[in-house]
């Protein structure tokens, strides 16, 4: 197992960014590596909500595995090459009042032999980059929302 952390200081609430992360089919709105993002079914939030997003040519199936409303949310990765045994995002948001801390938690399992390590330590670079552009998405899109609702006023 391979677990690839990186994390932010977001000036924004808990709950602003919880607003957006549990808006699980609508990644494709705030993350620039997504293309495309949909619900596979009716159910929109908790455990067992399921979407299908798109980056570039690849399409891969993502289904919530712990939802803890303002605290955490994780999903496995389905649909990629079988040298991937697993594959699971976990957000997590640690509230500090004028601030979050939000951290994003890749854990892949390509297999225990020194080839599948040296394998996963391969795809998690690739991971962490990914990770870093999804987390400076994310904030992104909370100065997007704070610069909209500033015009409102």
């Amino acid at each position: 197992m391979v677990e690839i952390a990186r994390s932010r200081h977001v000036d924004a609430s808990v709950q602003e960014l919880w607003t957006i992360l549990s808006d699980f089919g609508d990644i494709s709105r705030w993350a620039p590596n997504v293309d495309h993002s949909c619900l596979m079914a009716d159910q929109s939030d908790g455990v067992g909500t399921t979407r299908r997003i798109q980056a570039g040519r690849i399409a891969v199936v993502e289904l919530v595995s712990s939802w803890e409303p303002g605290v955490q949310l994780a999903y496995t990765i389905e649909g990629l090459p079988p040298i991937v045994r697993s594959l699971t995002n976990t957000w997590r948001l640690d509230d500090h009042g004028d601030h979050t801390d939000v951290v994003l938690t890749a854990t892949l399992d390509t297999g225990p032999r020194p080839p599948q390590q040296l394998i996963a330590r391969g795809i998690g670079r690739r991971l962490a980059s990914t990770n870093e552009e999804m987390l400076d998405g994310l904030i992104a899109e909370i100065a997007r929302q704070n610069n909209a609702n500033e015009g409102a006023t």
